[in-house]
């Protein structure tokens, strides 16, 4: 039975792998359930810092409810200002572009972070929401980024 526990945890791991670094880990309850906070920084987009939280199921919880290899589609995102703010080449699309994924299980749910910019408010919207192929993407966050009154460069136009 401990070499199964440990050979789900270390599965886990590889298919729940992030990409942001890591600000916290907060002990949800006893079974070893935690909800992480990871920093996010948007390649294209300078002093502009996004932090998302999400839920990271502990080995007992994956070994008495089964789904071993998933995690929950919940996510949660701020973001704000840092300093001096310098725009790249980012897309202007009404759809926005992805600039952060994680997996939250070993095949097709990934959490995903969309940056769009709203040109009639001057602000960036960062949208975390699940993408999953057979529910869709019911659960889902977003974080404003007003840039009005901040010192904004644009490099990309």
């Amino acid at each position: 039975m401990r070499r199964l526990a440990m050979i789900a945890a270390l599965l886990t791991v590889a298919a729940c792998g992030s990409g942001g670094s890591e600000v916290a880990e907060v002990n949800n309850d006893w079974t070893g359930n935690e909800i992480k906070i990871e920093a996010l920084e948007d390649d294209k987009i300078e002093n502009v810092v996004c932090h998302m939280a999400h839920f990271d199921r502990g080995v007992l919880d994956r070994l008495t409810k089964g789904d071993w290899f998933e995690n929950p589609s919940n996510g949660s995102i701020s973001c704000g200002v840092t300093g001096p703010v310098t725009i790249g080449d980012i897309s202007l699309k009404k759809g926005g572009e992805q600039v952060f994924s994680q997996k939250q299980s070993l095949i097709f749910k990934t959490l995903a972070v969309r940056r769009i910019y709203d040109s009639d408010n001057d602000s960036l919207i960062y949208l975390v929401y699940s993408r999953k192929i057979v529910d869709g993407s019911a659960k889902m966050s977003i974080a404003t980024v007003p840039l009005h009154g901040h010192e904004v460069r644009w490099t990309g136009r």
